[in-house]
């Protein structure tokens, strides 16, 4: 190691504990704090020739630390705002119709559950399902026949478990 590296090694081992505990008393994130003085040590070590002639390193190395944790938490304020603003729209819980058909629809082999989705939730034609599929119009129309039974069957049985359980039957 050059006499330099030594020099910074050791003024990095003498002030990072240090800054952290100042850093993290500003921010209250210990990580975050920890982040930014680790990153504001590797910007010092790029220009360490010049940093290493100030009256003061750490203070350098804090000045820097600090504008860049200001700069993260300007960020993520940026962000979170934005994240409030696309935030309009409040879909309702899903009804108890709504569970019981994705229930069902979890029990079909997966071309017919992607066939009956596109078909009736995404309204496709068949032929677009055929070509999106590459498969011939027959198929699909299988798929969906097939999709509708295993459906209703399904169905029928929850209902029929209900009826039981509410003492209907």
């Amino acid at each position: 190691m050059t006499g330099t590296g030594r020099d910074f090694g050791r003024f990095y081992a003498d002030n990072f504990p240090v800054l952290c505990k100042q850093l993290y008393a500003y921010t209250g994130d210990a990580a975050e704090a920890q982040d930014a003085v680790q990153e504001a040590f590797v910007r010092a070590w790029t220009r360490w020739a010049a940093v290493s002639a100030y009256e003061s390193p750490a203070a350098w190395v804090r000045q820097v630390a600090w504008r860049l944790a200001i700069s993260r938490w300007r960020r993520a304020r940026t962000a979170l705002r934005f994240v409030h603003g696309q935030r309009e729209v409040h879909a309702p819980p899903p009804g108890p119709e709504h569970v019981t058909l994705v229930a069902a629809l979890a029990t079909l082999p997966e071309r017919q559950r992607r066939a009956v989705v596109l078909h009736y939730l995404a309204d496709l034609s068949i032929a677009q399902i055929a070509a999106e599929e590459s498969v011939a119009e027959g198929t699909v129309k299988s798929w969906l026949h097939r999709g509708r039974a295993a459906l209703a069957a399904h169905i029928a049985d929850e209902r029929m478990e209900g009826a039981y359980d509410d003492g209907r039957l």
